[in-house]
């Protein structure tokens, strides 16, 4: 699908007025900024200052067509141009509805006549207008401004294809080799905060680390994965697959930390970490969802950890996870 039309900014109207004083071609213009010509073409005439009582001061000044187009758009919008439609909005908002629930009910109730999309009732939100009766504090999550849709970092950036798991090596994917880990977060209930627990297994041993985290944020999760993986030795963590989630957009510390290469499954496909999916569901036995993450100490968390690791499983010949770990350590000769 093609990609929407960016408005101009107000640096590029400052080198369009720059050009267009020196008398340069729409075309050339157009080429220097990666415009289309009509963009350029269209800009000009529209954004044109016209004086009939000073016609010294007609032409094309960046600051006056910045101006200009900012209040045309303003006009525009749905909502200033319905005032009743503007009402109702700003009724449902203020009763705790997303946009996204207000431009479905909309469109429910009156039978596909009349749209407005949910970003549309952001853009409002986020407006002039909309700040100055502070519609921002009705919505479910509040930010001081509006981010455009377009300038969110693509995940492909962050999370490149080399590391897809599709890359991943065989022997880590048949389990051949020890020292490859699997992590996850568990999510509780949102009314006890943001606090999660951290679910890290090795591939070949089903070995589970488990530690709190007091909220989402990436670089503090990697740090604590460094701090309780580091003590190992460095054939003991080898690597770590994770789903995308933005929690693990740090990835690059573990490199730097200690030495782990980072594995990432497709998107939408938490199957294929299925080793951690499976611990956390022996782990909800214990800690579901209801539970207050804050009110468990260390010492719980230790003592799960151990019940985990302390459990015959099939996939080892009924043996523990601890001891198959301890077995591949001593190997090591550690």
């Amino acid at each position: 699908m093609a990609r929407s039309f960016m408005q101009l900014s107000l640096d590029e109207r400052r080198i369009i007025a720059q050009m267009n004083e020196k008398k340069i071609s729409q075309a050339e213009i157009a080429r220097r900024l990666g415009r289309d010509r009509s963009t350029i073409c269209r800009e000009l005439r529209r954004n044109f200052w016209h004086d009939r009582e000073v016609p010294i001061a007609e032409g094309y000044w960046h600051v006056t067509a910045h101006r200009l187009a900012a209040a045309r758009r303003r006009q525009y919008r749905k909502l200033l141009r319905d005032p009743l439609l503007c009402a109702a909005v700003i009724e449902r908002l203020q009763e705790g509805w997303s946009p996204e629930q207000i431009s479905g009910r909309i469109r429910l109730s009156s039978g596909a006549q009349t749209r407005l999309s949910h970003e549309t009732i952001y853009r409002y939100v986020y407006s002039k207008e909309g700040q100055d009766q502070q519609l921002a504090r009705y919505l479910p999550e509040r930010r001081r401004r509006r981010r455009p849709r377009y300038a969110r970092k693509p995940r492909s950036l962050v999370f490149p294809m080399e590391c897809a798991i599709r890359n991943r090596p065989e022997r880590v994917n048949s389990r051949q080799e020890f020292g490859h880990w699997e992590a996850d977060l568990m999510i509780f209930r949102k009314e006890h905060g943001s606090a999660n627990i951290a679910t890290v297994v090795e591939r070949k041993s089903r070995y589970t680390v488990l530690f709190r985290n007091n909220d989402r944020r990436s670089k503090p999760i990697m740090n604590q994965l460094i701090h309780h993986l580091t003590p190992l030795p460095a054939a003991a963590r080898q690597s770590l697959t994770f789903d995308r989630g933005l929690e693990f957009t740090s990835w690059r510390e573990l490199e730097t930390g200690m030495g782990a290469a980072a594995w990432f499954c497709d998107p939408q496909a938490p199957w294929q970490k299925g080793t951690v999916e499976n611990t956390n569901k022996r782990v909800r036995r214990y800690l579901p969802p209801e539970t207050v993450v804050l009110d468990i100490t260390d010492q719980d968390i230790r003592a799960l950890c151990d019940r985990l690791n302390d459990t015959p499983r099939k996939c080892l010949e009924y043996r523990t996870p601890k001891e198959v770990f301890r077995q591949h350590l001593l190997a090591m000769g550690t």
